[in-house]
């Protein structure tokens, strides 16, 4: 059976992968509402070992969640919304079925409390 054909097949997967860590999808909130920051800044959120922490940042930047540049000594990670935007563009169409299945549902139950 041929395997269905998936939107630039590779990079969805990363994006899927890497917001599926709870660890992760923290780091993107403190990037999204703090902006940019040092890894150590970062790192301080969590109980983690270092290599650790600087593993879940790997898989953040091969999603291309995030990016690095070096300030210094110090690696300062940004926040990459275009992955976001195109996760979102993605489940955009499963939203608008939800919503016209609860506006039906509703329909629904109001005809049943006039009835």
């Amino acid at each position: 059976m041929a395997r269905p054909s998936v939107v630039a097949d590779g990079i969805e997967d990363r994006v899927f992968a890497a917001l599926a860590s709870p660890v992760r999808r923290e780091v993107l909130r403190l990037l999204r509402d703090d902006g940019p920051q040092p890894v150590q800044q970062l790192a301080d959120h969590f109980e983690m070992a270092r290599p650790s922490f600087s593993e879940q940042l790997r898989v953040l930047r091969d999603a291309g969640l995030v990016s690095e540049r070096k300030e210094g000594r110090q690696r300062i990670y940004r926040l990459e919304p275009v992955p976001l935007a195109e996760v979102q563009d993605w489940l955009s169409p499963y939203e608008r079925f939800w919503r016209e299945r609860m506006s039906e549902l509703g329909k629904v139950l109001d005809r049943m409390e006039d009835a």
